[in-house]
């Protein structure tokens, strides 16, 4: 298995999350989440299950999950997920740590942090 890939970019005056992980050969694919506020706005999953006997497998994996992660990156920045980021809302509120449930208004959080809860 393959180390995972993680960062953090700036768009748009907001932060959005990137993760690449790899399954592993007893399941081999790898793939690469994008992430705002914990919302998943795009996914990609590659299969490998078909060079699994070739040489230098990890190296290959390794360049392919790279690659994988960089493409997110690059779609992010060039504007391709620009509407469906209008449309999904980020379950984050301006505290870190609230979680903001559907039909909570933007001032209640289903999970406020300890200075923010009613006595």
């Amino acid at each position: 298995m393959i180390m995972g890939y993680n960062h953090n970019l700036m768009y748009k005056g907001e932060i959005f999350h990137v993760q690449t992980e790899d399954s592993g050969e007893a399941n081999p694919h790898f793939v690469t989440v994008l992430y705002r506020g914990g919302a998943i706005i795009s996914s990609k999953k590659t299969s490998y299950s078909d060079i699994l006997k070739i040489e230098n497998l990890p190296a290959i994996i390794e360049d392919l999950m790279k690659e994988q992660h960089k493409g997110m990156m690059r779609r992010l920045k060039s504007g391709e997920f620009d509407e469906k980021i209008s449309v999904v809302k980020a379950p984050m509120t301006s505290d870190k740590h609230a979680i903001q449930t559907p039909e909570a208004s933007p001032d209640e959080a289903a999970f406020p942090s300890p200075g923010n809860r009613e006595k």
